[in-house]
């Protein structure tokens, strides 16, 4: 059975690169703060972002379908919307699957 990870939470992982890269928490915090907007614009403005080495952002358009409602067990329509998308690097996926 897999061991339950709990996910690291932005306050950890700012701590974590201001440790390793020697900035202040604030710094670090900032500029985590900026690339999370920068992604965010660019993916809306261009419809995709590509991250080198990391992966990259786009916005996908998903059709309607039909799917159940979990409460009732009643068929719904879900509506057609759009989603955004995010396809991780060969690189990282081989230095995260390799052994």
């Amino acid at each position: 059975m897999a061991k339950k990870v709990k996910p690291m939470t932005k306050a950890e992982m700012i701590a974590r690169l201001a440790d390793e890269t020697g900035f202040t928490k604030v710094c670090v915090e900032e500029t985590y703060n900026a690339i999370l907007a920068l992604v965010a614009k660019e993916t809306k403005k261009a419809g995709a972002f590509s991250l080198h080495g990391l992966g990259k952002f786009a916005v996908v358009k998903r059709k309607a379908r039909m799917g159940r409602n979990p409460a009732t067990k009643e068929p719904m329509k879900i509506p057609a919307k759009s989603a955004v998308k995010f396809t991780i690097s060969k690189m990282v996926k081989d230095q995260v699957l390799s052994k």
